[in-house]
């Protein structure tokens, strides 16, 4: 069966529903703090899935994200990228994609590279809370967790969820490794961008909040509707179990 680490502590706050997308996805799960795999980083090997969840890492007093992506950048950058070279996938959500981002493990490139992108406050100045419909952008394809998943409602609750490149030599770069764009731009990220992914495809960062689109009545109108089955959400997790137990 599928391992899946699911970091937690220092804030996080999504980590049980990611849990419980994982389980539901037919995966092995374990919550682990953080503390834990900094003290012992090759306790990565156990598992063939690392996810970080939404949430606000350390009350996002230093800007969303921030202050554990520069922890991961200090301690576990080669750790993941061994991990991820050995086959593993790795996945992060809201406040997860803003760590992954920040410590320049996306978009990814240059080795030990500085961050060329961040995500900063939403154009309006107010934090938002609604639904959004998400489609595949370029890059899906090169990417075990978008399998044959092309569209997606799903909601979003962040403050500081506007992707911005530094500058656009950065942003030419990111074009090839765009997995998910709005299809109506919420927060005015550069080039409607909802989700990017690495060079290999295996490391997946996105703002929108899949596990919370993984059951029928999660949707605000759900009496109404009758949502494809499986849903897109539902396929995306399922895809990473799947591709991290065939070592695809």
């Amino acid at each position: 069966m599928t391992k899946v680490c699911v970091l937690t502590g220092y804030g996080v706050n999504a980590d049980r529903e990611l849990v419980q997308a994982f389980v539901d996805a037919g995966a092995e799960v374990e919550r682990v703090h953080l503390r834990s795999v900094l003290d012992s980083p090759g306790k990565l090997r156990e598992y063939r899935i690392i996810a970080f969840p939404g949430g606000f890492s350390f009350g996002d007093h230093l800007g969303s994200g921030l202050a554990l992506a520069g922890i991961v950048r200090s301690h576990l950058l080669d750790p993941l990228r061994e991990f991820v070279a050995g086959g593993g996938l790795v996945i992060g959500i809201c406040n997860g994609f803003q760590v992954l981002v920040k410590s320049g493990l996306l978009p990814g490139g240059e080795e030990n590279a500085k961050p060329n992108a961040s995500l900063v406050y939403n154009r309006s100045g107010h934090f938002i809370d609604r639904w959004v419909s998400v489609r595949s952008g370029p890059a899906a394809a090169s990417s075990p967790w978008l399998a044959g998943v092309d569209t997606l409602l799903l909601p979003i609750r962040h403050g500081e969820g506007r992707f911005v490149h530094d500058g656009e030599e950065a942003r030419r770069a990111t074009a090839a490794r765009i997995a998910l764009l709005y299809d109506e731009n919420p927060n005015g990220s550069d080039d409607d961008i909802a989700g990017v992914v690495d060079p290999t495809g295996r490391i997946l960062g996105l703002m929108p909040h899949p596990e919370a689109a993984v059951r029928p009545h999660l949707f605000p109108d759900w009496r109404r509707r009758r949502p494809a089955e499986p849903l897109p959400a539902v396929r995306l997790f399922e895809n990473g179990v799947a591709a991290a137990r065939d070592g695809k």
